[in-house]
């Protein structure tokens, strides 16, 4: 994306801030693996957010005091010896181009400028990234950054930036929602090259490997999340991600699975069976799940509050077991279907790092739809999950390009 957008995040950024606020916010450092081996870096999506910058350890510094509003970006501080092992790293020039930030020097004067922002001031608020999916999870370089300066600076109030900036991500900006088009352009070839080459007697991983081929020639240099490629009884759990069993005739295959694009994410899951027909169970069981997916995506719009739709849409998959033969009461219903419906989606899969989030939809939100039956005693399990823009009145459906019609993923695959 250009420079603006993030000149424009910024900006609304700035504008949610009280006065006498600093936004701290580090792009973050590759994890160790082994040796001298890194697992592949992946930026902090707050900080790209904001910059535009996908290297790692560079600092952004946001601030608002005493009504004075600056910004100014840290790159690390150059070291030609390690450019020689692992290639340039940004200078100043190039921050400011990518970024649309005016302020650009190098981390040896971060400290020092901090300090002046602090210096003088009675109470300061200091935004930093601290979300947390658990207690036991390692202290990420914000937390640590948060109680060393909750020590030298005693009168500073630490808050989550989450709060401030999960608002902004929400709503999707026409240049965000093109990144997601094409993620999704992608992902949906790489289906489409899985439904083709499908037959019994593969391993999970060799049908994978044709969407992977498919992202890495158009481009992709990550994708939105581990692929599950679950055949049979595996497709009842809900993040199996081993990958290595025999594919077997008559299994039905459930893939979900999405492309990266300039860090936005497609998320889309789809089954198929692997021999190009469906059982008359497998397509009765299948239907079901069809017919949750196309009344969900019918019912958003702005104004619908999640927390409704998604016990609506509980209520739809139970009557849908009870249809099926499965349960006899609705209250059964976690037997077979134990997720929510769906989730944000954008520069992360669901989005913000937070799950369960409640929320009114609103126009420029991304949604995902994945209903889902799991039978694991008939080795069926099925979740059809779709990518949802919502317009001014209505959704649009940004994967329907990907077909899940019965009778369409038999002609597809015959």
């Amino acid at each position: 994306m250009k420079k603006e957008a993030f000149i424009r995040n910024r900006s609304n950024l700035i504008n949610s801030l009280e006065n006498n606020s600093i936004v701290v916010l580090f792009s973050g450092k590759p994890c160790k693996k082994t040796g001298d081996e890194f697992y592949q870096f992946t930026v902090n999506k707050n900080f790209y957010y904001l910059t535009g910058i996908q290297e790692e350890e560079h600092i952004i510094v946001l601030s608002k005091i005493k009504g004075e509003i600056s910004e100014k970006l840290f790159l690390k501080d150059l070291d030609l010896d390690k450019e020689l092992w692992n290639g340039k790293t940004l200078r100043d020039t190039e921050g400011q181009e990518i970024s649309g930030v005016k302020d650009v020097v190098y981390m040896k004067e971060f400290t020092s400028y901090l300090n002046r922002l602090i210096r003088g001031v009675e109470e300061i608020n200091l935004y930093l990234d601290l979300d947390r999916e658990e207690m036991e999870e390692e202290d990420s370089i914000a937390n640590v950054f948060g109680r060393d300066m909750n020590q030298k600076y005693p009168y500073i109030n630490i808050k989550n930036i989450s709060h401030k900036i999960a608002p902004l991500r929400m709503i999707k900006s026409d240049e965000e929602i093109a990144e997601m088009r094409k993620a999704i352009e992608i992902t949906i070839a790489g289906v489409k090259s899985l439904m083709k080459n499908a037959k019994a007697g593969m391993k999970e991983y060799e049908l994978e490997a044709y969407f992977d081929f498919e992202c890495k020639t158009k481009g992709v240099k990550d994708y939105a999340f581990r692929t599950i490629a679950a055949a049979g009884k595996n497709a009842a759990i809900l993040h199996y991600v081993n990958n290595d069993s025999e594919i077997k005739d008559g299994d039905l295959i459930l893939f979900d699975l999405g492309a990266q694009w300039n860090l936005y994410n497609a998320d889309i899951t789809r089954d198929f069976p692997v021999n190009g027909k469906f059982t008359a169970r497998q397509k009765e069981v299948y239907e079901a799940v069809l017919r949750v997916n196309k009344a969900v995506i019918k019912k958003i719009k702005p104004g619908v509050d999640s927390k409704e739709l998604n016990a609506w849409a509980k209520d739809l998959i139970a009557e849908e077991c009870i249809g099926l033969g499965l349960i006899k009461e609705k209250s059964e219903v976690n037997k077979y279907y134990w997720h929510s419906i769906g989730h944000n989606l954008g520069l992360d899969t669901h989005d913000l790092g937070i799950l369960g989030r409640e929320f009114t939809f609103a126009e420029g939100m991304v949604f995902t739809v994945e209903p889902g039956i799991y039978i694991s005693e008939e080795s069926i399990g099925i979740r059809i999950e779709d990518d949802i823009l919502v317009t001014k009145d209505g959704c649009e459906v940004l994967t329907k390009d990907m077909i899940k019609e019965v009778n369409e993923i038999e002609e597809f695959m015959k």
